[in-house]
């Protein structure tokens, strides 16, 4: 495969597991996580599904303690632990960058799992922003053995460093059944 930008990259879930897939971009078939509530056609906040949707990839965050250097057409942001993403609804702030402590309901971008050593925000329910409709729908790693995510689709890291070199915002992630 070139090193071009890939413009689509398809996830299926894999037969006969709800929060696991298969993510195919380019020639690559590789394995991801999904939602614990599997794919859904009408997301909702707290649902646990990834959104069967097209999601472009807008940019993303890495842990500057970390070594992520495999080059990518998306702007990767230095993660700060003062970086939070708020999941109220009603918030003013809803599925944003906060910068915590935040009052509302948030997730921790600093983590100690390394699930957000690399985490590409896609742009589920950004413009327009609604109500309730899922927050926080990342593109980042994955736990040991691919356990569920809560909406995110997530690769190992050895995979996300194969891919990141052929990511661009011209990439669009579309879920399929």
């Amino acid at each position: 495969m070139s090193r071009t930008a890939l413009k689509m990259i398809d996830v299926r879930r894999k037969p006969g597991h709800r929060s696991r897939g298969q993510l195919i971009a380019g020639q690559m078939v590789l394995h991801c996580a999904l939602g614990k509530g599997g794919i859904t056609a009408f997301k909702r906040e707290g649902d646990g599904g990834t959104p069967l949707a097209r999601m472009r990839l807008l940019y993303g965050f890495k842990r500057p303690d970390k070594r992520v250097i495999a080059p990518t057409g998306l702007n990767l942001h230095a993660l700060r632990r003062i970086d939070g993403w708020c999941e109220v609804g009603d918030d003013r702030n809803y599925n944003r960058k906060v910068r915590i402590p935040y009052d509302a309901s948030h997730e921790t971008m600093w983590r100690k799992d390394d699930l957000y050593d690399v985490c590409i925000v896609m742009d589920w329910n950004i413009r327009p922003r609604r109500r309730s409709r899922g927050s926080a729908i990342f593109f980042h790693l994955a736990r040991p053995g691919y356990t569920h995510t809560e909406g995110c689709i997530a690769l190992n890291r050895r995979d996300m460093d194969r891919l990141l070199p052929f990511l661009s915002r011209e990439t669009v992630i579309r879920v399929l059944r």
